[in-house]
């Protein structure tokens, strides 16, 4: 077993966590990680109301007696969600650990901490982490530039972003992006990182309740099969390479606003390719790490044999390479 202060802070026995993913993040899932000891946080926003949140919630907590978060995601937007009520319903429903990203999210971190919930806030950047710490969240989750979603403007790979925030921040951190086995895990604990937070090899699992076409897909896949749209509108996102992505860069290139892409990148379109299968419907996030998903394993193998994987990389090849 592997100890870092993320797992001694957030009670885990695994330096592993499934991340926030809209349309993924659900009981099924989440539960499914909480019971292979890693940290598995449910969408609040994937959840049409904060009524069906507290549903999702108990749901949950039917599933598993491990310890699992609600991720809450703050996003501008002309028409934005309640926030405020999701975020009631996470605290009345007594949950101990939230995953914040997105917007400037500190109203949402006082609060929480009033109610003695431990908030992990998702950053892009160093100075994001610095901000993030002096917000006084008490994690983050550092996004390299492999990540599904959204990388940031800064295109910092992860292994220069993981040591240069660990050389900086004081906090316990997870590394982002580009996560999905025992090498990576090593990896990112040698660079300075607390744990990995893995979303798109989650998401190819078998209690992942996304489509069986998708996650084939997926396993078809290699490292080169994403896109960045959004790049000329300076809020670069990271999805599976398809008809649909491969469609609105092109309109990108020749000086489409949002409001001419708006129909292709549509929410919904995405959610449909998850429930039915057809990977051309529309936008649907995922990172370079398709190249090194080979399978759709459960996530209680997966998580055994990254941190079993890790363990023997630790003891086996690196030890082995120290000369007295």
């Amino acid at each position: 077993m592997i100890k870092t202060r993320f797992t001694e802070l957030f009670g885990v026995d695994h330096p592993i966590a499934q991340g926030g993913m809209q349309w993924v993040g659900r009981a099924g899932l989440v539960s499914a990680v909480a019971n292979a000891g890693a940290l598995g946080f449910i969408t609040a926003l994937t959840q049409p109301t904060p009524e069906d949140l507290v549903r999702e919630i108990a749901r949950c907590r039917d599933l598993t007696d491990k310890p699992f978060g609600v991720n809450l995601t703050i996003l501008p937007a002309i028409k934005p969600p309640p926030y405020a009520e999701y975020r009631a319903a996470i605290i009345e429903s007594g949950v101990k650990i939230v995953e914040t990203a997105g917007y400037k999210p500190q109203e949402h971190v006082d609060e929480f901490k009033k109610h003695g919930i431990k908030v992990i806030h998702k950053c892009t950047a160093v100075r994001h982490g610095l901000s993030a710490e002096r917000m006084g969240v008490d994690a983050i989750s550092i996004d390299g530039f492999e990540c599904a979603g959204h990388p940031g403007e800064d295109d910092i790979p992860g292994l220069i972003l993981i040591p240069a925030a660990a050389d900086k921040i004081k906090i316990p951190m997870i590394a982002s992006g580009g996560f999905g086995d025992a090498r990576g895990l090593v990896a990112a604990l040698a660079l300075g990182a607390d744990g990995i937070n893995m979303g798109t090899r989650f998401m190819a699992t078998k209690e992942s309740p996304i489509h069986e076409n998708v996650k084939q897909q997926m396993v078809l896949n290699d490292e080169r099969a994403t896109e960045l749209i959004f790049r000329t509108m300076h809020n670069t996102a990271r999805v599976a390479k398809n008809a649909v992505s491969r469609q609105v860069v092109e309109l990108e290139r020749g000086g489409a606003k949002f409001e001419e892409v708006r129909e292709l990148v549509a929410g919904a379109r995405g959610k449909v390719v998850y429930e039915t299968g057809d990977p051309d419907h529309g936008i649907w996030s995922a990172g370079m790490i398709q190249g090194l998903i080979h399978d759709i394993p459960s996530c209680a193998d997966l998580v055994h044999r990254i941190v079993a994987g890790a363990e023997a990389i630790m003891r086996g090849r690196l030890e082995g390479m120290i000369v007295a």
